[in-house]
């Protein structure tokens, strides 16, 4: 095998895995579920937003939630992930998810909503399922 042959081997097998890792759940989220979660220290709220959701990773768009976004994940191993996301109406940003347990997570997250720049952390925490049962769950 020639060494540019090699080089264009390696290189499809890195677009694979980004492939692989943009399609797939990451694995920090692994042992997390879908249902009711309560998120402390969102900017601007003056006690907890709870937001029901079917994935966790949805919370990685925290700021754009309820929004049409595509999300990457960008690195992922056992305890967190970092995930960036491009959103229909522009906004963008990029989230590290740490997994303090099943049911609680660490969130920092930082990019552009409505033209302006946010960067901040939160804390959810999973408090039961979503009201209705499975088909009540949302983004």
């Amino acid at each position: 095998m020639t060494r540019m042959s090699k080089l264009a081997a390696a290189a499809g097998v890195a677009v694979a895995g980004l492939m692989l890792g943009a399609a797939g759940r990451p694995y920090a989220l692994r042992m997390t579920s879908a249902g009711m979660w309560e998120v402390s220290g969102a900017p601007g709220a003056r006690g907890p937003v709870f937001q029901c959701v079917a994935d966790p990773i949805a919370l990685a768009q925290f700021e754009h939630r309820g929004k049409r976004c595509t999300r990457t994940v960008i690195s992922d191993n056992l305890s967190s992930t970092v995930i960036s996301y491009t959103c229909l109406d522009g906004g963008f940003g990029r989230s590290k998810i740490t997994v303090l347990t099943p049911r609680a997570l660490r969130i920092e997250t930082q990019g552009i909503s409505q033209g302006l720049p946010f960067n901040y952390v939160i804390q959810a925490r999973r408090v039961g399922n979503c009201p209705g049962g499975p088909s009540a769950v949302g983004h």
